[in-house]
């Protein structure tokens, strides 16, 4: 494995801060990631920012085929030589930004096995996709700044637990690999990384519709933290009228002093059929 410096400095190139760019360059941290994911030869595998191939090139020599997608341009070239070089033919990369990559269209016939090293700049954003199109995935595992793992882990009542916490918890089982020290990556970042796996939960509780209005739910209950329920769930996007919410509550069994940080994802399903009944 070409330290990524090296490569970078052969191309004349740099890691981008702004998107967040931090690549894996201990090869013993990459093999063992590899192995962690347990894919074998039948798994088709979605790795987001591929960077300079520190996991893709060991991910195709034991999956059936790697989709790499990496938002920036820069490095596809260098990626592209690395895979020639390996003689690798089971590589596809798409230059595009896995924000606006359908998974469906990468899954095909076959669920898919997520595996990356997320930017820390878009780490929510990516999560709260892969949660929205997961019937397209059979697993990920997924590496964070540690801090943003802790939120994704943390139970209610924490000071952790967040929108995130719950959105998460609802969709997947999520269990906690590895923790990555700031010397595995180049240029080396200021904390350590946390590997999560996701196994997520496919919607068998609620359809489509109810699924959007849990996430409508948590997202406004979370809007406003520091307030109580009963004042943070009135006004604002998407918001509801005050005595509507009052009934939801008591009709949930929920106190409406309460906080949205005290609530369980349980709690929160609880809510939503309240609302989506009373509303008709």
């Amino acid at each position: 494995m070409t330290h990524p410096g090296q490569l970078l400095k052969q191309a004349g190139l740099y890691a981008g801060k702004e998107l967040g760019q931090n690549f894996l360059s201990d090869p013993n941290t990459a093999r063992m990631i590899v192995e962690k994911t347990g894919i074998s030869e039948d798994t088709r595998v979605l790795e987001i920012g591929p960077g300079l191939g520190a996991l893709t090139l060991p991910l195709a020599k034991k999956a059936f085929h790697v989709t790499a997608v990496e938002k920036d341009g820069r490095l596809i070239p260098i990626l592209r030589q690395l895979i020639n070089d390996e003689g690798l033919d089971n590589i596809d990369i798409i230059h595009q930004d896995i924000l606006k990559v359908p998974l469906s269209e990468m899954a095909r016939d076959k669920k898919l096995v997520i595996i990356g090293n997320l930017p820390y700049n878009i780490s929510s954003q990516i999560l709260f996709k892969l949660v929205e199109e997961r019937k397209h995935i059979e697993k990920a595992f997924l590496m964070f700044q540690k801090e943003l793992a802790t939120r994704i882990l943390s139970p209610p009542g924490g000071r952790d637990y967040s929108r995130l916490s719950a959105v998460s918890q609802y969709a997947a089982k999520i269990s906690f690999v590895a923790e990555i020290g700031p010397s595995s990556f180049f240029p080396s970042p200021e904390v350590n990384s946390t590997i999560l796996q996701f196994r997520f939960i496919p919607p068998e509780e609620f359809d489509a519709h109810q699924e959007r209005l849990l996430f409508d739910v948590i997202k406004v209950a979370f809007s406003k933290r520091r307030k109580s329920l009963k004042n943070s769930m009135v006004g604002g996007e998407p918001g509801y009228e005050k005595q509507f919410v009052l009934e939801a509550l008591a009709s949930a069994g929920i106190d409406a002093q309460r906080r949205a940080e005290t609530l369980s994802v349980e709690e929160f399903k609880a809510l939503t059929r309240a609302l989506e009944k009373i509303g008709g």
